[in-house]
């Protein structure tokens, strides 16, 4: 088994609930911090592991087992709830103490001292759990599925099942920016401060984030869910689902934005914009491709810069019969027959089915109308 490479965890992985009090990132699960990172926040949840060569500048404090590799730095104390195993040439600046057993391996320096409440054993330490984990990677190899499931079962203890927070390897985490090289992905109901940065981004419902969204690929902000600041992708699709608020500027290669989202700054699609409204099962969307990009303003609706950018087929598709005000779903059989009657007429048509999006700079809602020349 190889300890070297890329490193199990291949995202950042927000789990819901997750929230930013001050200077610590709080969780109900665990949390796994790929080595070489760097996490200026503190950090408090049930189990706390941290790869090697990770500082971390602020205290940590972990409900259960808290595990440090080797050469990790903590700016601050470390409060265990249960059992410790430190690394070699680990650093804590602050006090270290520990509810349970204390395993510490060589070259440890505590700057304030540290106290635990039983057994402490200094030496370079393998902790239980990461034995356990070795056995069911190895039971999971070999094909002995129903042994890795009685194995994980006696691990699991009847505790509820919790998402962790993955942190991937060479990772930036701070106050102002979440810097990652990866894909990224933010449960629900979270609180978050900091622009994020990714490979992607996916970010869940009711979430609200103190910064803005940047990444290579595609992001997508969730129902509901509120950004305070800009959505910016070089070459993905952004996706903005509906009840979701983006208090600035958004710009995409493709745009897809749903009716009841707004957008308080301006539109920008280097490809195709989409908006799309839902009436009940059936989602009626109206499509501006550009071949130089799409722009529209704060207060204006969407703005397309050729006039022949809006692609009349569908129009065509959907409203090649005049309705009567007065029609309504008893009419159908006396409308087909005024079909037959009628003349045919050539290039008249309603334009059914527009899309209307949210974009604006205070409260104004405009809609986006498609016209076909008579």
């Amino acid at each position: 088994m190889s300890l070297r490479g890329g490193g199990p965890i291949e995202e950042l992985a927000i789990p819901s609930g997750t929230t930013v009090e001050e200077h610590d990132v709080v969780v109900d699960g665990d949390v796994l911090v790929g080595g070489q990172s760097t996490v200026e926040l503190g950090v408090r949840g049930r189990n706390v592991a941290i790869g090697e060569r990770v500082s971390v500048g602020d205290d940590i404090e972990a409900e259960g087992d808290c595990r440090l590799d080797t050469w990790c730095s903590v700016d601050g104390n470390v409060l265990v709830g249960e059992d410790a195993y430190l690394g070699e040439r680990v650093t804590v600046t602050g006090r270290l103490m520990v509810s349970g057993d204390l395993d510490i391996g060589d070259d440890v320096t505590i700057e304030e001292g540290f106290e635990a409440n039983g057994w402490i054993v200094i030496r370079n330490p393998v902790p239980t759990i990461v034995f356990y984990f070795i056995v069911l990677s190895q039971l999971l190899r070999v094909g002995e599925t129903d042994a890795a499931d009685e194995l994980a079962e006696a691990l699991a203890d009847g505790d509820d099942v919790r998402d962790p927070l993955l942190i991937p390897r060479s990772a930036e985490i701070a106050d102002d920016a979440w810097r990652v090289s990866t894909p990224a992905t933010v449960g629900d109901d979270c609180r978050l401060h900091g622009n994020l940065r990714a490979a992607s981004i996916r970010v869940g419902e009711r979430n609200e984030v103190f910064g803005s969204l940047r990444a290579r690929e595609d992001i997508t902000v969730g129902a509901e869910t509120v950004i305070h600041g800009d959505v910016t992708t070089r070459g993905g699709t952004v996706t903005v689902e509906a009840g979701a608020r983006v208090l600035g500027d958004v710009s995409a290669g493709d745009l897809v934005v749903y009716d009841g989202a707004e957008i308080q700054g301006t539109l920008r699609a280097r490809g195709e914009m989409k908006l799309v409204q839902r009436t009940g099962p059936e989602t009626v969307a109206d499509e501006v491709e550009e071949g130089g990009g799409a722009e529209a303003g704060g207060s204006d609706g969407v703005d397309s810069e050729e006039p022949d950018g809006v692609d009349s087929e569908e129009s065509d598709g959907v409203g090649d019969d005049d309705a009567d005000p007065g029609d309504g779903p008893e009419n159908e059989t006396t409308e087909s027959a005024r079909e037959d009657d009628a003349p045919e007429t050539d290039g008249e048509s309603d334009a059914e089915g527009t899309a209307a999006v949210t974009a604006d700079a205070g409260a104004a809602t405009e809609g986006v109308e498609s016209e076909n020349d008579s």
